[in-house]
């Protein structure tokens, strides 16, 4: 009776191996598997070459056009700050641009030049506005131009 228990026991498990794994599915297994690691392979030289030209350009270009964008952030931060300075809406257009020049100096801001900056007076209102353009070279005759533009009315409270 014990030998029946452990041939019925045995036998599902001997099958179920059986009909899974034979011999000839064993080495078809082990040829699928060198067959397809030479059909895999990795990125070429040339591939990676490519790759790294793209990146590279990307970066190049990144690495040119950000102190230009820093820089109109920093124009945009010095409007806003003197527009919340208290009074600022009574004070003279003379007066107001030495204001903003000396915030420009503390952010270094080089860019922007006297004549890009307009106090526009429209009754009891006036409204910065600064106008201006950067060009950066790229390569050899070839500059990136960007063209900024800020309009900041000066109440005496900034608008964030």
């Amino acid at each position: 009776q014990d030998r029946q228990r452990h041939s019925v026991v045995i036998a599902p498990l001997a099958v179920s191996l059986s009909t899974c794994v034979t011999p000839s599915t064993t080495t078809s297994i082990v040829l699928g598997d060198r067959n397809m690691r030479r059909n895999q392979s990795g990125m070429t030289l040339i591939s990676f070459v490519i790759v790294a030209a793209v990146v590279g350009t990307a970066a190049y270009i990144a690495m040119k056009l950000f102190p230009m964008y820093q820089e109109f952030y920093g124009v945009k931060s010095a409007a806003k700050g003197l527009a919340a300075e208290a009074g600022i809406a009574n004070e003279q257009p003379a007066q107001i641009k030495q204001k903003l020049f000396r915030r420009f100096d503390i952010g270094y801001v080089s860019s922007v030049k006297p004549e890009h900056v307009k106090i526009d007076t429209a009754g009891s209102s006036k409204t910065l506005r600064i106008n201006y353009e950067v060009r950066v070279t790229m390569i050899g005759n070839l500059d990136a131009v960007g063209r900024f533009a800020v309009d900041q009315p000066l109440t005496g409270t900034a608008a964030y």
